[in-house]
């Protein structure tokens, strides 16, 4: 078997022409536990960020490098829905009718994340919950290159061993959902070996 592919949180993630951005979510298909896409957004934040499927990526050392130029990349689904949301007018008007011309009636901006129909995603920071409590927040996850199930879960542990890099693996995952939890103790986690970098 190929070695692991490693995919962090933060990465940095270029194109053939260039730096596109970092990625902040990862998703899966919990169904085959399989990595499908990458959400990278531009280090300029005012750009969307877009949902990348796993065939277009590469990976060297700490960096994505997608099989696409910057003008595909922009073309991809967006990572994110805005909308402007009507919050009401209570206050406003009399007696349920409408706000009278000129004054503004409040207005909220509404974004949603984007996952593909059935499948999950993991946020940058998110926490990994042991047994008996919060064990620290997800760093990332090792990858069979060639089916694309993940192996692992890198994690970044909190202060209560000092900060060392562990990798968990995927059979101790008992569900995603608000976080990863695990079938594993803080000692159980304490007691892996430190990931290799």
């Amino acid at each position: 078997m190929a070695e692991e592919t490693a995919f962090a949180m933060g990465a940095k993630a270029s194109c053939v022409d260039g730096l596109c951005g970092e990625v902040t979510r990862m998703i899966f298909d919990p169904a085959t536990e399989t990595l499908t896409h990458l959400v990278i957004v531009p280090k300029h934040l005012r750009e969307p960020g877009r949902i990348v499927p796993l065939n277009l990526v590469d990976t060297t050392v700490g960096e994505i490098r997608l099989r696409c130029t910057l003008a595909e990349f922009g073309c991809l689904d967006m990572a994110e829905d805005t909308e402007l949301v009507d919050v009401g007018t209570e206050g406003i008007g009399i007696g349920g009718m409408t706000a009278p011309a000129g004054i503004s009636v409040p207005v909220q901006t509404v974004v949603e994340e984007i996952v593909p129909w059935g499948e999950t995603d993991i946020v940058r920071g998110e926490c990994v919950h042991a047994v008996d409590g919060e064990i620290g927040k997800v760093r990332g996850f090792l990858v069979d290159p060639g089916d694309h199930r993940v192996t692992h879960v890198q994690l970044q542990e909190g202060h209560l061993w000092g900060r060392k890099e562990v990798a968990i693996p995927a059979s101790a995952v008992t569900k995603i959902e608000n976080g990863i939890w695990l079938n594993l103790t803080k000692k159980q986690v304490e007691d892996l070996p430190a990931a290799e970098a």
